[in-house]
């Protein structure tokens, strides 16, 4: 079998487990998020490293809504530079360090009644940790995407000893294990292939999919990005800015 074959088989298989198991935290992520949405609130999201690009993925992009606000904290968004500005050396101080969190949610003027979606393969290390806390301690909902397999394996590298897990209020187990990576080639020490990522997006897709019919059933219409590579481009623009001025008001009420 060709390592790519056996690569796709794997993501089949992961995704496969993920919907025989997960799908009872994933409509419950869906009814919290409806309600943030419905009101007049954000569902903020983000991950460090390879994390934040599921975070990304949630808004706007085409088949997402408003009411979803990724966080991009630039530092330790962008390890893919490895070297100079904001590369790996700069991610791998930051999102270690014991109280950034904190500072990147105020920056972002996160209020009561908003959500915190956290995106963490691990769920150990302090940015994260400090992020879900805080906003637990202020009595707001936080939903993680992470992996149980692998975050049970290991230690906590946060001084309360905790992981995501153990601290978010729905938890949806991307069931990745420890290694992510998934292929392993003869004469090679260590595998390739991972798989973490792609399961986060999947699993941050599905969400705002129940999201959006879980609005809708309660009769209210949500604001969907479309697609603008299209013949009906301007419409398509016109559509999505929308979506963004509503955005605007969401964020000029904090």
């Amino acid at each position: 079998m060709s390592v790519s074959k056996s690569y796709l088989d794997t993501m089949v298989e992961r995704l496969q487990t993920m919907r025989d198991t997960q799908l009872d935290a994933i409509n419950a992520a869906a009814q919290l998020c409806a309600d943030t949405i419905l009101g007049d609130n954000l569902v903020f999201t983000f991950g460090t490293g390879h994390g934040g690009f599921a975070a990304l993925e949630m808004f706007p992009r085409t088949g997402t809504i408003t009411g979803f606000r990724p966080i991009v904290d630039t530092p330790i968004a962008l390890m893919h530079h490895v070297w100079g500005d904001m590369g790996t050396f700069q991610y791998r101080f930051l999102h270690s360090r014991p109280g950034y969190g904190p500072v990147i949610l105020k920056a972002n003027r996160a209020r009561d009644g908003d959500a915190l979606m956290l995106f963490s393969h691990s769920g150990i290390n302090n940015v994260i940790l400090d992020m879900a806390l805080e906003f637990k301690e202020k009595g707001r909902k936080v939903v993680a995407i992470t992996s149980i397999p692998h975050s049970s394996a290991v230690p906590s590298r946060h001084a309360s000893g905790r992981r995501l897990y153990e601290v978010a209020d729905i938890v949806v187990d991307t069931g990745v294990p420890k290694e992510d990576a998934s292929q392993f080639i003869e004469g090679l020490e260590h595998p390739v292939g991972p798989t973490s990522t792609s399961i986060a997006i999947a699993a941050g897709h599905a969400i705002v999919s129940a999201t959006t019919e879980e609005i809708v059933r309660r009769g209210k219409k949500p604001y969907i990005m479309v697609n603008t590579n299209t013949a009906t481009v301007e419409e398509a623009h016109r559509k999505n800015e929308e979506n963004y001025e509503e955005l605007w008001r969401l964020m000029c009420n904090r």
